[in-house]
């Protein structure tokens, strides 16, 4: 008898996935949210403000129960995903994305593909995620901050996109940039990052089945404004900053490429951003996460994703992550 293996976003059962429709503790989660993001005004700009102001950050007042194994028997809810979460480019409270990115046009949008690949070119989000190819996956997603969720997307597999332009042999790393719009994206009036957002991966991270190119989340075929519409990055066993969002630009190039924070702030944050539990932030464990909204969890090497990834980093000194 022929049995399917089931692929790693399958695993998550239904149970753990963040509905729309059940909604706890939002008050608590709202004023521990605000209470941060009103002291901005008071706190350093530039780069250096902004890695600051994350170091300020408090853990927010969602309650402190410790589950065990079945850890998502209460649920988070659609609009704490769509509510709280980054993006610098609208501001740095959790609550400016959704507050700010009401006037953000993601359509139309078209995404430029240079570099080391034989088809190069401007492409609609149609083109590289065509309707009949897009899939729903469950993914968990793990902040470097050690707040975490689960969240099932719409979208289709890099991997799929990678095929589609051809990249040339040359071709060792592919790298990322996010829209600069400065009159619908009132973060980039000011120096908190080097404008625009880059992130980047290896040409196998890319090309790896988990690699995900998100159009839409919860069954929704588009994304929300403050979520990264229309075209975000989601890699699940990285930490969340380089899952870039409302990607503009996309570049196949020999050598590894610049990325946001790593520039920022390289003594905190590299290249490979990969999710180690036995790694430490400079300024915090990374050991255990907050479960968003109301639990507790130990965080698992590769975010949970071992199986399939760790044959890309064999023989690297796990010690040197960030």
């Amino acid at each position: 008898m022929f049995f399917k293996k089931k692929k790693p976003w399958e695993f998550i059962a239904s149970s753990e996935i963040t509905p729309e429709t059940h909604y706890v503790n939002r008050r608590q989660f709202m004023g521990a949210s605000l209470a941060f993001a009103a002291g901005a005004a008071l706190r350093p700009t530039g780069a250096r403000g902004a890695v600051e102001r994350l170091g300020r950050l408090q853990e927010p007042e969602v309650g402190d129960v410790t589950y065990g194994e079945n850890l998502r028997d209460e649920l988070n809810s659609y609009e704490q995903v769509t509510t709280y979460n980054n993006f610098y480019e609208f501001g740095t409270g959790k609550e400016d994305p959704v507050r700010n990115a009401g006037s953000f046009r993601p359509e139309p949008w078209t995404v430029e593909v240079t570099g080391e690949v034989h088809k190069p070119g401007t492409y609609s989000v149609e083109d590289l995620a065509p309707p009949s190819m897009v899939e729903d996956r469950i993914y968990r997603l793990r902040c470097v901050e050690a707040w975490s969720m689960v969240i099932p997307w719409r979208g289709v597999g890099l991997r799929e996109i990678i095929s589609k332009v051809e990249p040339t042999a040359n071709a060792k790393y592919v790298a990322f940039e996010t829209a600069v719009r400065p009159a619908e994206m009132p973060g980039v009036r000011r120096p908190i990052l080097d404008w625009p957002y880059r992130e980047g991966l290896r040409i196998d991270e890319a090309a790896n089945e988990l690699t995900f190119m998100a159009t839409g989340l919860y069954g929704r075929d588009d994304l929300p404004n403050q979520n990264g519409a229309p075209l975000r990055l989601v890699v699940p066993w990285k930490y969340g900053f380089k899952s870039i969002k409302s990607i503009v630009r996309i570049a196949f190039v020999e050598e590894q490429p610049y990325t946001t924070w790593k520039a920022s702030a390289p003594h905190e944050y590299g290249f490979y951003a990969n999710v180690n539990p036995e790694v430490d932030h400079p300024r915090w464990s990374q050991a255990r996460e907050r479960l968003l909204p109301f639990g507790r969890r130990e965080t698992d090497l590769f975010n949970g994703y071992t199986e399939m990834v760790e044959h890309m980093y064999r023989g690297m000194d796990l010690s040197r992550w960030y």
